[in-house]
């Protein structure tokens, strides 16, 4: 069997869980900042963490205490002992110094009064400003247009010896560093991209065992990333107000076994040179000449004497932030599965599956050989790499910088090439070079490149097809996760609002996206204008301000903090972008003072009907006051909270008076999206949702149960449907091969989501899109049943709404909660379901029998409560249910 290896990391995850919860009770997965023991960090007050192990039923937390003490003991928070079951909790204790290692210890008392075993962990601090920087910004000079990388280096010798070390970079560009000729570190693409002119980001590396007694050698490589956009395209990359030659700012922080300290910092006395990078671009290619290659150069010895000093340059902003987020890696190599010679010239290497991220190349051939590999998602009908479905944005000024191409000039002997400074979409790598070479299916490898974040959920059922549309839909989330979520990573790489908020929960039930969405939402607040006018396109050069940019797009100002929220409990995302969320609606107000607004795109990339623009946007717009109601109410602003809950029932009046036909039950003509989405955003009155519902499972019989939405109504509906007593039909869309659905994408070879529904579209088809991805978070909620509660978020308690739907005989999900576990597991045998329910240590489930089923056994599985569900302390259940219909 060919198992995915996404799936396979998610079970590995489970089982180690599941192991550790039997060999130890008590508080485990300790995170600092949502991360584990983070170097680094600029949290003047950074938030702590963690989950209990104990599998009893009833298990719970009573009480915490957490002390936090500098690696010499001294304490500097002490909680005490609190009566509560918080697992998130934000530092208030001595200010934090920077550049030091803090420990915490954590003691829990849960059930009984059991004490749980302490468990510690640390984080270390970074800068905690700007003025604890030493270096100043150096480059090799300004000139935007000169092509290759330019190298630096610095030697310097030791005389004591070294307790610890650690290097602190911020580079506006990209960057590999390197101690004494090995490279620091295993992530690719660092820092993570965004707005240079207002907000740069550094890292932490500990260095420590890199230094040596006597001389030593810093190496430093930059590349431009998206600071110097040499390539061309519609975005206007190319003429961003922030663009420069790249540059960066180094410290070097010893200290000595002997207490003393000493730094090593950017200045004129470094040295440069440009390097065998002769051009690299973050959108097309890299291109290297072996040739020109200098051994050593990032070694002591090295002979420097012909390099120039470095230049030293204004900061790009006046704001250096650490970067706290999982990094982008390598995290998967991939073999190729087929190969085809056209000549001794050209080859054509085939992945067998769609994946972001770069080839390496073995060859051996003559010095001066040129070598293209172009980077493809199909081949032609002759079998050679067909770009024409991605390269619609590109603009090139001449040849020199061909789109998904990299380029290699062999020095001669036996080489590998793998590009540092770019990433990809493919599934074809078509290998051409100008003297013959002999090739085989080993000569190609590729990795699968994106922000390595931590499963955190698995899906797996009886039926083939729902398992391939999971693992493609997980692929292609992940092929457009690289510091900030993208739409695709080909032919823009763009940082687009509506599909990041159509594809959040696929995001957060499937992985650890905390962090990314964290520095993606500080993104927002760079580019938000002062009006409260965001971009459509985040970061951006400025494109995106003036089209795409209605509330159907960028209200992931509001969804996201919200839904991060619900999720994990913290409340920090809400608290750090009230004000963005405000202005934003403040602005909408403004302009559309009477509830409606026409500001949007729309039902992107529809099968054939369209709904109005001012019915979808006015609905995001409804969301967005909504949420910040409840942030005000939350946050105790209660004269915002008053006026915006005011400003909601504004706008579902205007709504619901427009469009909905209270006699019929019917919004605008009774399209697929016209009726799901207002349901799915909480406008419908009470007493017509009922009706509305069922027009719209009328409605999809109707139209032949098929899909005919777009991206907005593709997320509506099966939720809409799935969650009002139409689960099997919401099933028999999802499960449906013929066009246009999901398996449909699956039964003609894909394995990602593709961008139209169409699999031989001619515009809009990209092979590796997000926007149609929500069907990723379905999964969990409409069969799993697991929902966070609003009321009790960070999964503090459960919601459990299993559908047993017909069609599928066996289901499960896992999912990793910010509190622990949660397995919901069914099996039919006949008329019968057999039902496994695991809540974690910390943490209740309300759970709900879904509609035409009832309990087996006669006792009930807790105690029932007004809403028809069953209250669940934690623990494992096993539960036996009956169709009733």
């Amino acid at each position: 069997m060919n198992r995915s290896p996404i799936l396979l990391l998610a079970g590995s995850l489970l089982l180690s869980l599941l192991a550790t919860a039997q060999v130890s009770k008590g508080p485990a997965a300790l995170q600092c900042e949502h991360l584990k023991d983070p170097l680094g960090i600029d949290n003047p007050h950074p938030r702590f963490s963690w989950i209990i192990n104990d599998p009893a039923n009833g298990a719970r937390q009573n009480s915490y205490q957490l002390v936090v003490t500098r690696e010499a003991g001294t304490v500097v928070w002490n909680t005490g002992k609190v009566n509560k079951d918080d697992n998130l909790i934000t530092y208030s204790g001595k200010p934090l110094e920077p550049f030091t290692r803090y420990k915490w210890s954590l003691t829990l008392t849960g059930k009984n009064n059991v004490t749980y075993k302490t468990a510690a962990a640390f984080f270390e601090t970074g800068m905690l400003g700007q003025q604890h920087w030493k270096g100043n910004w150096i480059s090799d000079g300004t000139d935007i247009h000169l092509k290759p990388a330019p190298y630096f280096r610095k030697t310097f010798r030791l005389h004591k010896p070294v307790k610890t070390a650690r290097v602190y970079i911020a580079v506006a560009g990209l960057y590999e560093l390197t101690l004494n000729g090995s490279k620091m570190g295993d992530h690719r693409l660092d820092p993570m991209y965004t707005r240079f002119d207002r907000r740069n980001l550094y890292l932490t590396y500990d260095v420590t065992n890199q230094l040596k007694a006597g001389q030593n050698a810093i190496g430093v490589l930059l590349g431009n990333g998206w600071y110097n956009h040499q390539s061309t395209a519609v975005w206007y990359f190319d003429r961003a107000p922030w663009r420069n030659r790249p540059a960066f700012c180094l410290d070097l922080r010893i200290t000595y076994s002997d207490g003393s300290t000493e730094t090593i910092s950017t200045d004129r006395s470094w040295k440069t040179a440009l390097s065998p990078v002769i051009f690299n671009s973050i959108y097309t290619g890299e291109h290297h000449d072996a040739r020109l290659e200098l051994p050593g150069w990032d070694l002591p010895g090295f002979d420097d004497a012909k390099w120039s000093p470095a230049v030293e340059r204004a900061a790009p902003s006046q704001n250096i932030t650490a970067q706290v987020l999982y990094p982008i890696r390598d995290v998967e190599k991939i073999p190729v599965q087929a190969v085809k010679r056209f000549s001794d010239t050209d080859y054509v290497f085939n992945l067998g599956r769609n994946i972001s991220g770069v080839s390496e190349l073995t060859v051996s051939g003559k010095p001066g050989t040129i070598i293209r590999l172009i980077h493809a998602e199909k081949i032609d009908a002759a079998g050679h790499a067909d770009l024409s479905n991605i390269n619609v944005h590109y603009r090139p000024m001449d040849d020199s910088d061909p789109f998904q191409t990299d380029i290699f000039i062999l020095k001669g002997g036996i080489e590998t090439f793998k590009p540092r400074f770019n990433y990809k979409g493919f599934q074809f790598v078509e290998v051409k070079s100008d003297q013959p070479v002999q090739l085989t299916a080993t000569s190609l490898n590729a990795y699968f490149m994106h922000s390595a974040v931590p499963p955190a959920g698995t899906i797996q059922t009886s039926d083939p097809l729902i398992n391939k549309i999971w693992r493609a839909t997980n692929n292609s989330y992940l092929s457009n996760l690289f510091g900030y979520p993208t739409d695709c990573p080909q032919r823009e790489k763009n940082g687009w609002t509506g599909d990041a908020v159509i594809a959040l929960q696929t995001g957060l039930y499937n992985f650890d996206g905390f962090t990314i969405y964290e520095k993606w939402l500080a993104d927002h607040r760079d580019e938000q204008q002062p009006n409260g006018v965001l971009p459509a396109i985040i970061p951006t050069s400025g494109w995106g301000y003036q089209w795409a940019n209605g509330p159907d797009w960028t209200s992931t100002i509001a969804i996201i903090p919200w839904t991060l929220y619900t999720f994990y409990g913290d409340l920090k995302p809400l608290t750090d972008n009230y004000e963005n969320i405000r202005s934003y609606v403040n602005h909408i107000n403004d302009l559309y003072p009477n509830g409606l607004t026409t500001w949007g795109l729309g039902d992107w990339v529809p099968v054939k009907s369209k709904s109005p623009v001012e019915l979808t946007s006015t609905l995001y717009y409804y969301a967005d006051a909504t949420i910040l109601a409840k942030a005000a109410k939350l946050l105790d602003k209660k004269e915002d909270y008053n006026r915006y809950t005011a400003l909601a029932e504004k706008i579902k009046t205007a709504f619901n008076k427009k469009y909905l036909n209270t006699a019929s039950g019917i919004y605008g003509s009774g399209l697929q999206t016209e009726l799901s989405t207002p349901v799915y955003w909480g406008i419908v009155p009470e007493k017509s949702k009922a009706k509305v519902i069922a027009n719209l499972a009328e409605k999809v019989k109707q139209d032949g149960v098929q899909l005919d939405v777009g991206i907005l109504g593709a997320k509506a509906v099966l939720n809409v449907l799935s969650e009002n007593g139409y689960a099997d039909l919401a099933f028999q869309l999802a499960s449906k091969k013929t066009y246009p659905s999901w398996g449909w994408w699956i039964e003609n070879g894909a394995t990602t989501l593709y961008e139209n529904w169409k699999v031989d579209a001619k515009n809009d088809a990209s092979l590796n899109h997000i926007m149609f991805g929500d069907i990723g978070a379905w999964f969990y909620k409409a069969l799993g049943g697991i929902f966070p509660d609003p009321e009790q978020p960070g999964f503090k308690n459960v919601l459990l709404r299993p559908n047993f739907v017909a069609g599928l005989d066996r289901f499960t999900a896992t999912y990793q909660a910010s509190r622990g576990l949660i397995t919901s597991s069914w099996e039919k045998a006949g008329n019968n379901v057999g039902y496994k329910i695991s809540i974690p240590a910390n943490s209740t489930a309300s759970f709900f029998i879904p509609s035409g089923w009832e309990l087996n056994n006669k006792k009930d599985p807790g105690t029932q409560k007004k809403d028809g569900s069953y209250a669940l302390p934690s623990g494992t259940y096993s539960l036996s249910l009956r169709k009733t219909k």
